[in-house]
């Protein structure tokens, strides 16, 4: 055998060798990333059903424990969509951000009856994020991206 062949022969050889190693690496790669969407997904379904325990407990529910299930609901569709997608829903994140503080605001009137210019503060708060979801929904309709070719993608034009 020719000294060109062999050189040939373990250049083939290298590349399928690589070729396989990518392939299995982007299979545990793939694997953790279902792993930590489902153990995120389940944190997010037993902390929900904690919190509503509670409120049975209670025998009442409060605005602020209304806002909590809204914002656990909001983690989940979150999770959902990435799984579904692979794309990180950011328009979801600055919802329950906005959930928070809406919470916080009404928890801070409730119960510590903090000054007025709190309430402004947190009221602000909420409004730079509203219109940081409007530029969002501005940006996305205006200059939508094109999903990749290689993804289930049912939302990733809308981010």
């Amino acid at each position: 055998m020719s000294d060109t062949t062999m050189r040939d022969r373990a250049s083939s050889v290298m590349r399928s060798t690589e070729s396989n190693v990518e392939i299995f690496g982007d299979m545990l790669v793939r694997g953790f990333h279902l792993l930590a969407l489902f153990a995120i997904g389940a944190t997010i379904v037993w902390a929900g059903f904690h919190a509503f325990l509670d409120m049975a407990a209670q025998g009442r529910a409060t605005i602020e424990d209304i806002l909590l299930l809204f914002i656990y609901l909001e983690l989940g569709a979150m999770v959902g969509i990435y799984f579904k997608t692979n794309h990180m829903p950011v328009r979801f994140l600055i919802y329950v951000a906005i959930t928070a503080l809406t919470r916080l605001m009404i928890e801070s009137v409730n119960v510590e009856h903090l000054t007025s210019l709190n309430i402004v503060y947190i009221s602000g708060a909420i409004l730079l994020l509203a219109l940081a979801i409007l530029i969002l929904r501005f940006g996305s309709n205006r200059f939508p991206s094109a999903p990749a070719s290689d993804e289930r993608s049912d939302f990733a034009d809308r981010e």
